[in-house]
């Protein structure tokens, strides 16, 4: 059975959350104060996985500045009010189940659905199951192993309360008696309800939710665990620390009372193996981490309730730094992660039937961290349970999957709404990104910038040039030398333009941190750089071959990517596009630059319509006129861009070339 759509109303900032759809994986995002916890804690009371914490309380609850009349209502006779309708859809295996009872035909629909609700009367109910009540009961009759003159009166009465009467009326076979209770609680009830409570009840999922509040101390007295445990009466903490032993293939009993020393001490060492296997998985941040357990009697200064019986600590030894700390005092995402994976396990070890409704999940985790954690959700949660959860970091929205996204804002906290009606004022769920405020769409906007950044700009083979005119002046002559049958910039490289040379640092350092890339720079060169470009491959963020400049190509100290043309082409470009007549011989000969030559040239000798001279125009011109310009191209030019691009294609891997050589041989 999977959940398909949720509606809450009438819960702390919920006035009425609109109803919305739910998937295998359900991302919540909204800003702080928007409801998403709400929405969460609404959904979790319908069917916890701990049932003592189910019940909604008005007091607590209801939205605070109507309570007073509601409970007047209420005092007055009125219906307490409903907080979650959900709705569910059945799988195979729950519609063989009730086909097995009641007949091929009792559901209406070859894919039914229950509505469940709950609300402040604390009683779930079913809301709607689409059956067939006559075939249903028919069929229910027809194969109770009932006489057949007693099957014939049956069918012939026109209500439950008349079927019920015959049964008594009857002889009192095994098969009557079997039969009339069940005839009674359907007059009662109804069929669908009966089908609910006798089948799907138990098929329906149980919620999860987990939050930094259940996050476990590292360490707690055993004979305490043992008395809350018995007494019902755990506290949020002991649930995950109960996984972890439990996970550890641990018996609480027997760790408070040891028959054999080195039996637990196996035990204990077995545990530390599991446990680490299973973090290290889905923790790429330190790798060199082992789980520790000890168990030892209590010290006069152990601390509050820990100086009596036995205490249980575990610690986390880091073996590069050869030191071990305590569970509870590692950093926060850790301690989250362990926690959660510590509760989940020991459920999932049970056989239980889970949705989990994770509140911002990986909140206290490093963007890595958190990119972890949705590979973790993507690759092991969703192949098992349905997944809720909120959050409002860029980071834990995977832009992959931008449709599971429903956005959660509440309008009456902006100061542009004060003047919102009451059934519009509070927490609401919204697919419709015209709907959402800036505030609410920042999370998306973030994820999807940094997934574009990846995909467009930033590819397996990363080629860095200062801007985009060097991206037009490589493509377009790129372009033209394979119209001639020479080779050009192989379409392996994806050319990403940074905004200056002096981005060019930042940006490698920056991408350089994910190791599956090869990067390689091409950048103008004056002398005033030479540091900054040095340091490239000096502080190791670059191998030195693949920092290249255009000064390598043409015989001055100092060039761009304009001086790999010949002067004359190049001031055909610039009089091409500004409409100027400037010749090589107005130009001083003083500079090594043709650009700085033509700036210095332009202060006294002005543009037509005083336009301002900029690299990129000129380059934007030889693009869109590179048919036309092609032909005035000389081998010396082409020849310069073709060595150039024949010094970037060897910086590809070997497997890229070979595949391409397999390829064109096939």
């Amino acid at each position: 059975m999977k959940l398909s759509k949720v509606h809450i109303t009438k819960f702390q900032s919920i006035e009425d959350s609109t109803e919305f759809d739910v998937g295998d994986v359900t991302c919540l995002v909204g800003k702080n104060e928007a409801g998403k916890t709400a929405l969460l804690k609404a959904l979790y009371r319908l069917n916890p996985v701990s049932e003592s914490e189910g019940a909604f309380d008005v007091t607590e609850d209801y939205p605070r500045r109507e309570v007073s009349d509601y409970e007047d209502a209420v005092n007055a006779g009125e219906e307490p009010a409903s907080v979650v309708h959900a709705t569910y859809a059945l799988e195979p295996g729950d519609i063989a189940a009730v086909r097995e009872v009641y007949g091929p035909d009792c559901l209406r629909d070859d894919n039914p659905g229950l509505v469940l609700h709950k609300g402040y009367s604390n009683e779930g109910s079913l809301s709607e199951l689409n059956v067939d009540d006559k075939k249903a009961v028919h069929y229910l009759v027809e194969n109770a192993g009932l006489p057949d003159p007693i099957v014939t009166a049956v069918r012939a009465c026109t209500s439950f309360v008349e079927m019920v009467d015959v049964l008594a009326g009857g002889e009192q076979t095994e098969a009557v008696q079997t039969l009339t209770p069940q005839l009674q609680e359907i007059s009662e009830h109804g069929v669908a309800h009966v089908i609910y409570a006798s089948i799907l009840h138990e098929r329906t999922p149980k919620f999860l939710y987990f939050d930094e509040y259940y996050q476990m101390k590292g360490h707690d007295n055993l004979d305490a665990l043992r008395n809350r445990l018995a007494s019902d009466s755990l506290e949020p903490a002991d649930r995950p620390l109960l996984g972890l032993i439990s996970l550890a293939g641990l018996d609480l009993d027997k760790l408070i009372d040891p028959r054999r020393t080195q039996a637990l001490i196996a035990k204990l060492e077995a545990a530390e193996n599991r446990l680490t296997q299973k973090v290290l998985k889905y923790w790429s941040q330190n790798r060199h981490l082992r789980m520790r357990f000890d168990i030892r009697p209590a010290q006069p200064e152990d601390g509050p309730g820990m100086t009596e019986g036995l205490n249980i600590w575990g610690r986390v030894q880091d073996n590069r730094h050869m030191v071990s700390t305590g569970l509870g005092t590692r950093s926060r995402g850790f301690v989250w992660f362990f926690s959660f994976l510590a509760w989940y396990f020991k459920l999932k070890q049970e056989g239980a039937n889970l949705i989990l409704l994770l509140d911002e999940p990986g909140l206290s985790l490093h963007a890595k961290a958190q990119a972890d954690l949705l590979r973790y959700f993507e690759e092991d949660l969703k192949t098992r349970h349905q997944l809720i959860y909120t959050t409002h970091s860029p980071f834990m929205v995977d832009p992959r999957h931008l449709n599971r996204v429903r956005i959660v804002q509440d309008l009456s906290i902006e100061g542009e709404h004060d003047d919102l009606p009451n059934e519009e004022q509070g927490t609401r769920v919204t697919t419709e990104i015209l709907e959402a405020t800036p505030d609410s769409l920042f999370p998306l906007q973030g994820a999807l910038g940094y997934e574009i950044h990846q995909t467009l700009f930033v590819g397996p083979n990363c080629l860095v040039v200062e801007g985009p005119s060097d991206l037009l002046y490589i493509q377009t002559l790129s372009t033209l030398l394979q119209e001639r049958g020479r080779p050009g910039l192989r379409g392996e490289w994806t050319i990403t333009p940074v905004g200056g040379s002096d981005k060019v640092p930042t940006f490698v350092a920056l991408i350089g941190a994910q190791t599956d890339l090869n990067i390689a720079v091409l950048i103008d060169y004056q002398k005033k750089d030479r540091q900054n470009i040095e340091n490239l491959y000096k502080r190791r963020l670059l191998a030195k071959r693949n920092v290249l400049t255009y000064a390598s190509y043409v015989d001055g100290e100092e060039a761009d990517v304009e001086d790999m043309f010949q002067p004359g082409f190049y001031l055909a470009l610039v009089n091409g596009e500004f409409g100027s007549s400037i010749e090589e011989n107005d130009l001083r000969h003083g500079h090594p630059r043709i650009v700085r030559r033509i700036e210095e040239h332009v202060k006294n000798h002005p543009l037509p319509d005083d336009a301002s001279f900029n690299h990129y125009r000129p380059a934007r011109y030889f693009a869109e006129n590179a048919g036309k310009v092609k032909r005035e191209l000389s081998d010396a030019e082409l020849g310069r861009f073709q060595q150039l691009f024949d010094a970037l294609n060897a910086l590809l891997p070997l497997g890229t070339e070979a595949r391409l050589i397999d390829d064109a041989e096939n």
